[in-house]
């Protein structure tokens, strides 16, 4: 099946076996309606959805960011869902940032200390994220680097509650963005924790929701429906354990990680759910590839590639005659090349996959992608009467953290 959406194509290749055919239309006319309660709810109602909906409005105005853009470089400290998806959107769109990025997304002191270094601190801008304003790893390295954070030079983004981030950012009389309470981290790429980096790389914010849901229309099938059915019968069925989310473009790769939150932790419940692994290619032909197409058949594999106009070529006749076939040819060529081998052999095999191609790299296309797997994400839960929206199994381990701290 070939699906065209504005700025990239889906084509699913996955046998009818893999689906339950009997309840397959009775989870379309659910599905039909669980959209239609989505797209008529989605501009009025504060819930999740609405962060897709192009009435949103941000807690912030551009006037009241400018007096940061005087700095070069750009520290953004935060955990999972408040800064997978800014540092997707940097990853994508590097070449249009006008400033450098650098993202303390785990626990490292190591790279603390290498960055006090190597990069001047003193003109960084701070942008520190947590929903809750209680993220331990995150209060954690904003505390390692409290010397050189000030209300000159930081933003922080959370919820307008009683939590620690927020009384600290009233005691340092820093600026705070409100974190809107009904959307959770994972989904908030499209809100402030996303769109103020975005804003400081001198990106077109407004641009990322130009697209939102274009590939949906309640007039006609839409493209998700189909995909979605499919998806959840194949959660169902368990015959599935892992979606490798094989990646030919490295501009994809943290899009990628967050891709992999958003499905580890919407997905993961009541004995539920497949892991999600990020492979890059063609890097790992050479490591995994033996595994992939002779190992178990429980993958399924997600396909990514951009169109690239651009690239570099390899030069003539360095190499003897065994290696001419490459000469002068484009590296994005190659590479074409060699996710068409790895798809043919996956035809032949009988290996389920899905392959995106991304025709353009801008902000309409991000947007579009962001809005799309939110969505498909969330539908999958619907079909399979999940909550994609919290996460108990994850706070557990908070909490017995917290105690052992004590």
């Amino acid at each position: 099946m070939n699906k065209e959406i504005k700025n990239f194509s889906l084509k699913n290749h996955i046998k009818k076996n893999f689906f339950k055919t009997k309840l397959y239309k009775k989870d379309k006319i659910k599905l039909d309606r669980v959209i239609k309660k989505i797209y008529k709810d989605i501009d009025i109602k504060k819930n999740t959805y609405h962060v897709l909906s192009k009435k949103f409005v941000y807690n912030f105005s551009k006037s009241s960011l400018k007096n940061f853009l005087k700095y070069k470089s750009v520290v953004v400290i935060g955990m999972g869902g408040s800064s997978l998806g800014a540092k997707a959107i940097y990853s994508f769109l590097k070449k249009k940032s006008k400033r450098k990025f650098i993202f303390f997304d785990n626990l490292d002191e190591l790279k603390i200390i290498e960055t006090k270094k190597k990069i001047n601190l003193n003109n960084s801008l701070f942008i520190i994220i947590s929903k809750s304003g209680n993220t331990i790893e995150t209060l954690i390295n904003t505390n390692l680097l409290k010397d050189k954070i000030s209300s000159k030079n930081a933003i922080i983004i959370t919820e307008q509650k009683n939590n620690l981030l927020s009384n600290y950012a009233k005691t340092k009389k820093i600026l705070q963005i409100n974190h809107n309470d009904y959307i959770g981290g994972r989904f908030s790429v499209l809100s402030e924790v996303g769109i103020v980096p975005a804003f400081f790389m001198g990106l077109k914010i407004n641009s990322f929701r130009e697209n939102i849901l274009s590939f949906s229309n309640l007039k006609r099938n839409s493209i998700l429906t189909e995909s979605v059915v499919k998806l959840a019968h194949i959660y169902s069925l368990k015959k599935i354990r892992s979606i490798i989310l094989l990646n030919y473009a490295p501009q994809l790769n943290d899009f990628l990680f967050w891709c992999q939150q958003l499905t580890a932790e919407s997905l993961g419940k009541k004995n539920i759910g497949i892991l999600p692994v990020v492979s890059p290619a063609p890097r790992d032909h050479h490591s995994l590839l033996q595994l992939y197409l002779d190992g178990p058949k429980d993958k399924l594999f997600y396909i990514f590639s951009i169109d690239v106009n651009k690239s570099m070529k390899t030069n003539d006749k360095i190499f003897s005659k065994p290696f001419r076939f490459v000469e002068n040819k484009k590296i994005s060529k190659i590479i074409d090349s060699q996710k068409k081998a790895l798809i043919e052999v996956l035809k032949k095999k009988k290996i389920p996959f899905r392959e995106f191609r991304i025709n353009k790299t801008n902000e309409k296309v991000l947007g579009e992608l962001f809005s799309y797997f939110i969505l498909e994400t969330t539908l999958v839960a619907s079909v399979l009467d999940i909550n994609p929206f919290n996460q108990p199994a994850v706070e557990e381990i908070k909490n017995l953290t917290k105690r052992y701290l004590s």
